[in-house]
């Protein structure tokens, strides 16, 4: 295999982003991916059990599209992208009935009542877990439901075991665009082309600190030389040790990978099998009120862009243990809390239907969904995407970024700025 300025391991929107960076500065970069696509956690699907219509396996989104570096490639090169938060309508249950105006209102309230109490806990306390700050709210109704949503919906990760700082560090405003037909689809057309990458290539070892800083990547296909190297794999690649480094990494970068573990989210798609629609407009989300902390919300999209399906998304631990359990208890946990919400016609609607249901923790080259902060380790994020031998070695992904962690756009703006650095050490 031949020399490069930079090579990159891993084709998600990291090593995406720093392999266009390296191209549009004029130097060759080499893209290492271990499975047979590229764009990694962006994943457009066709699946036959949904009708062969687009579905994102992983990736929804274009988050906080009025600072996302992503919105404005997309709208240059003509894509249409769907507002989502225009076009969806939203439904919130008490129990088996829906929410009146007066209770949607103080919904509407209690998120900054939420964030408040948050601000001034960290302020004086420093960092503490998600579930600590709703203790601090034992009279809000919503305070359980607002935990559930930010923790385990959203992030991930169950609020006893997620930092509040990292929570607030990330916290996304402006609006949400999903690229008609697809993110994982937009990634593939928009932002593979003119770069090399090489496909159901794992590395295994990494050789850095050589002669000048050079960097030798190992793989099956043989080894590659170069000036430097970004390595924009997960953190749970990273723990697992599959990737060896040699010399050994410094303890800083391993403290912080164990700080930020990867969080599991699990999505659930059920097709109907009649016309019934469970009294719901098309582009529906429903989500209901969650009486005690650290009791599951399975959030649902119902019937989507008008077609026959609804998908839920569960989180945390209850997703890890549902994983564990095979997707047959996935499929059986989604009709249950459907139940809870719409009775018996949920039985009759999907009975006899296809089911889908999202593997992330069985991928060996991602193991979960993306990255959380421990309580107290909000800084973990930073310390992670430091330089290694003067910006020779750079590690980036979403689990590198403060601001859009989490996110394609958190992946790719860390994996911009790390081939900068590396560029810059690489010199003419």
């Amino acid at each position: 295999m031949t020399e490069a300025d930079v090579v990159i391991i891993g084709a998600g929107l990291a090593g995406l982003g720093a392999a266009v960076a390296a191209r549009n500065a004029g130097k060759r970069a080499v893209v290492l991916e271990a499975s047979g696509r590229a764009g990694g956690r962006a994943w457009t699907d066709y699946p036959a059990a949904l009708g062969g219509v687009w579905f994102d396996m992983g990736a929804i989104w274009l988050h906080d599209a009025e600072h996302n570096p992503l919105v404005p490639i997309a709208r240059a090169a003509g894509d249409k992208l769907l507002r989502s938060d225009e076009i969806r309508k939203e439904r919130t249950f008490i129990g088996d009935r829906m929410a009146n105006e007066a209770e949607l209102a103080d919904f509407a309230h209690a998120w900054p009542r939420y964030e408040a109490v948050a601000d001034a806990v960290l302020a004086v306390e420093g960092d503490v877990s998600l579930a600590e700050v709703t203790r601090r709210l034992p009279d809000d109704p919503w305070a359980a439901t607002i935990e559930a949503w930010e923790g385990p919906v959203i992030c991930a990760v169950d609020a006893d075991r997620f930092s509040a700082l990292d929570w607030r560090r990330n916290a996304l405003g402006g609006s949400n665009l999903v690229p008609e037909g697809g993110i994982g689809a937009f990634v593939r057309r928009r932002l593979t082309q003119g770069v090399d990458i090489r496909l159901n290539t794992p590395v295994t070892r990494v050789r850095w600190g050589g002669s000048g800083g050079q960097v030798t990547v190992e793989t099956a296909a043989g080894s590659i030389t170069a000036g430097a190297c970004i390595v924009t794999v997960s953190t749970g690649v990273l723990a697992s040790g599959a990737l060896v480094f040699d010399p050994v990494l410094p303890a800083r970068v391993g403290d912080a990978v164990q700080a930020l573990p990867m969080g599991l989210a699990m999505k659930v798609a059920l097709r109907a099998t009649g016309p019934d629609r469970l009294d719901l407009p098309l582009h529906c989300s429903v989500d209901r009120i969650i009486e005690r902390s650290g009791d599951p919300l399975m959030p649902f999209q119902c019937w989507p862009f008008g077609r026959d399906y609804v998908q839920g998304w569960i989180g945390g631990s209850v997703a890890w243990d549902l994983a564990r359990q095979g997707e047959a208890a996935a499929v059986d946990f989604a009709l249950g809390y459907l139940r809870q919400m719409f009775g018996g016609r949920v039985d009759r609607l999907f009975a006899g239907g296809a089911s889908l249901v999202t593997r992330w923790d069985a991928d060996p080259w991602v193991r979960g969904a993306y990255s959380y902060a421990v309580p107290g380790s909000a800084l973990a994020r930073d310390a992670l995407a430091e330089p290694l031998s003067g910006g020779h070695l750079m590690f980036a992904g979403e689990a590198c970024h403060v601001g859009f962690a989490g996110t394609v756009a958190g992946a790719w703006i860390s994996g911009q700025s790390a081939a900068r650095t590396a560029l810059a050490a690489v010199g003419d």
